[in-house]
C-alpha cells in the first residue's frame, strides 16, 4: 500500500473513531484534500486530526470537528447553505460536495482570496465566498436550508436564526470563553427553535465588522 493510501486510511479511521459515521460525509472528506488548505510549515500535518494555524491569526478546525458539524447539518443535495467564518475554506469545500450551493462569509479579505484560490485549484464552482460581517448573515440570499457557524458567540446570533428556513438546521458553537463552549444544533420549527447539544467545542470568537486584511 502506498504511503498516500495509508495516510488516507488513517485519516478516515480517525474520523470514524471520533463519531463521524455518515457515509456521504466520509466520502466528501476523502475527496477533498485538506492539504490544499494548509500552507507553509504545517503542510505536512494536514492529515492529522488537529487544528492548525492559518493566516490572519485564525485556525483550520480539526477534521473530526468539521466532520461532526457537517454530519449534524443533515445535508441534502438540493440544500442552500450559509457558512459564517470561511477561514481556510476547508469546511466550505466539504459542504460543496453535499449541497447545491454554499455561501461563505469571512471578515478577513486575505482569507477569502486564499480560499477562492484553493476552490479553483480543486475545480469547485458551487461556492460563493464573500468578505462580509458574518454576524449579520446574508439577508439577500435568505432563507437558507442550513447554516453553519465556525466562531463562537454568547448565543446563536439572532440575524442568523431569522435567515434559517422553517425546518432548517443551524450548527453553532456557543459560549463566552474558549474554555466554556458547547456545540449546539438548532432546528427552526413553526413554533420556534429546538436546541440540541452536541458536546464541548473550542472556536475563535464571532466578531462583528470586517478585519483589517
Amino acid at each position: 500500500m502506498s504511503s498516500e493510501a495509508e495516510r488516507k486510511m488513517q485519516f478516515l479511521f480517525a474520523l470514524r473513531s471520533r463519531g463521524v459515521t455518515d457515509r456521504r460525509v466520509l466520502e466528501a472528506m476523502e475527496r477533498i484534500d485538506r492539504g490544499a488548505f494548509v500552507r507553509g510549515l504545517f503542510a505536512e500535518r494536514a492529515y492529522e486530526d488537529m487544528p492548525l494555524p492559518i493566516s490572519c491569526g485564525q485556525t483550520i478546525s480539526q477534521p473530526s470537528v468539521v466532520g461532526l458539524m457537517t454530519q449534524a447539518l443533515e445535508l441534502h443535495p438540493r440544500h442552500k447553505v450559509l457558512e459564517v467564518g470561511t477561514g481556510s475554506g476547508y469546511q466550505a469545500a466539504i459542504l460543496s460536495q453535499l449541497a447545491r450551493r454554499v455561501y461563505t462569509l469571512e471578515r478577513h479579505r486575505r482569507l477569502v482570496k486564499e480560499a477562492q484560490a484553493a476552490f479553483e485549484s480543486l475545480g469547485i464552482s458551487n461556492i460563493t465566498a464573500l468578505a462580509a460581517d458574518g454576524s449579520r448573515g446574508l439577508p439577500e440570499q435568505a432563507p437558507f436550508d442550513r447554516i453553519i457557524v465556525t466562531a463562537a458567540g454568547e448565543d446563536p446570533p439572532g440575524p442568523l436564526l431569522a435567515q434559517l428556513r422553517i425546518g432548517g438546521i443551524m450548527v453553532v458553537p456557543v459560549g463566552q470563553s474558549d474554555t466554556m463552549q458547547r456545540l449546539v444544533k438548532v432546528t427552526r420549527t413553526e413554533a420556534g427553535h429546538e436546541y440540541h447539544e452536541l458536546g464541548p467545542a473550542r472556536f475563535v470568537p464571532l466578531l462583528e465588522g470586517l478585519g483589517e486584511k
